[in-house]
């Protein structure tokens, strides 16, 4: 089980902030005809009304063929986990969530969520309809899923084709090394080289954790223990760091961001490259042609060091998961059944421009575009999983925090040294203990 001690470290913020959202389901509690299920969906849209304004149609087609209400609330990614901590913890909260594959071995930690045993599994369609590799992302090894693959993701390189050209750069940078040179050629007159979410500590934590896969690093050992200062790791959130603070092609704004603007600025023109997950749909939303950029895998190591693995994303993806606390758990499940099924992974992964993970949905035509054709390149070869430990979301919050320390002092023109990239490292090593 997940510490009391790690929970608070999690929670705290949240539980002092704002209150919980009641308990989804019917007045009724026999389970009368009349049901309402409360849904926190991720932000995976331009916005959180933008998110809202997709899935809305989506849950009245449910009501529509059900009868079961579905009032959602989209969370963004930077309160999502403590919220969902702060519901498992007490007890309080929706009955239906969205969750980041990465948290799925800690949630599954706390005991309050579903199991998707086989029985279970055979209620919203059965084990054989999700891909192998994004259902072993939904919980602990060994263990049944603590939730089912809704979104399949991976992260790649963005770039402004029109900026490039400008530059005359013709090819996308295939190495770190020359991401910080074009950077350097693409800043300037209001532009930045690229443009990242400095203040989101999970983001923060996926890059961390690719870095440190490309220096040969782990962030835990094979005892599930945190190895957060190793030399590897030190090098690893550097090397991502010195993006800003040493080769200044980051603007010291984005030690701030936290909530997608990094896509806004790419999408407006105030950075050249981004680094994100299926960020398509969110451009098309910001009125960015798909002919205005261009996508490539994430670069590696020019020269990795030994024991460097060629990795340049985490296996990425939404899982959608249901609370033991929620009074319709029949209800909560067909809602998981209708949003896993053939026709809504179509149209939700097509919106998105992510990847079903519901094989029989995968091979539609609309998942071969450009886009997705790398999203899925490299979540077949050069993607690794995170560690599926229960400390996992606990690691994403203080290593991702102390990467958000960093940035903030690479904004205000402090220098990051090793030795001080391994004490913010240590430290959050300490707190894991």
């Amino acid at each position: 089980m997940v510490s009391r001690r790690r929970l608070a470290i999690l929670t705290a913020a949240v539980l002092a902030a704002a209150p919980l959202t009641a308990c989804g389901g019917s007045d009724d509690p026999s389970g009368g005809s009349a049901k309402t299920l409360t849904y926190w969906a991720s932000n995976q849209g331009a916005s959180l009304e933008a998110d809202k304004q997709i899935l809305q149609p989506e849950l009245d087609r449910f009501e529509q063929q059900t009868g079961i209400k579905v009032n959602v609330e989209v969370v963004p990614w930077s309160d999502l986990l403590n919220r969902l901590l702060a519901a498992a913890t007490s007890g309080q909260g929706p009955d239906v969530v969205n969750i980041g594959n990465t948290w799925s071995a800690s949630l599954q930690a706390t005991g309050a969520m579903v199991e998707f045993d086989d029985a279970t599994l055979a209620k919203v369609g059965g084990r054989d309809r999700f891909v192998p590799a994004a259902l072993a992302a939904a919980g602990a090894p060994g263990k049944p899923p603590a939730a089912v693959p809704l979104y399949s993701l991976a992260y790649a390189l963005y770039y402004n084709k029109k900026a490039f050209a400008d530059a005359g750069i013709t090819t996308p940078p295939t190495t770190w090394e020359q991401v910080a040179e074009l950077g350097r050629k693409l800043t300037g007159d209001g532009r930045w080289g690229l443009a990242v979410e400095g203040a989101n500590a999970s983001e923060n934590a996926h890059h961390a954790f690719t870095f440190s896969q490309q220096y040969g690093g782990e962030w835990f050992d094979s005892a599930g223990k945190p190895t957060f200062d190793t030399p590897q790791n030190v090098a690893a959130v550097k090397r991502y760091v010195d993006l800003m603070a040493t080769d200044k092609i980051i603007n010291p704004s984005n030690a701030e961001y936290a909530q997608n603007q990094s896509v806004s600025d790419f999408a407006n023109g105030k950075a050249a490259m981004l680094l994100w997950q299926a960020a398509g749909a969110n451009l098309k939303s910001q009125n960015m042609a798909a002919d205005a950029y261009g996508v490539a895998p994430v670069p590696f190591l020019a020269a990795p060091p030994a024991g460097g693995r060629k990795v340049n994303s985490m296996v990425a993806g939404i899982n959608i998961a249901v609370f033991k606390h929620t009074r319709n758990p029949d209800a909560a499940l067909e809602f998981v059944k209708f949003m896993t099924s053939d026709a809504e992974q179509v149209t939700l992964n097509k919106t998105y421009g992510s990847l079903p993970p519901v094989t029989t949905a995968a091979s539609d035509p609309a998942f071969t575009a450009p886009e997705q054709k790398v999203l899925q390149a490299t979540l077949a070869t050069t993607a690794a999983p995170l560690p599926q430990v229960p400390d996992e979301s606990t690691f994403e919050t203080l290593v991702g925090t102390a990467i958000k320390e960093l940035f903030a002092d690479a904004a205000s023109g402090k220098p990051v040294t090793e030795d001080g990239v391994r004490q913010k490292l240590s430290k959050a090593q300490q707190q894991m203990r």
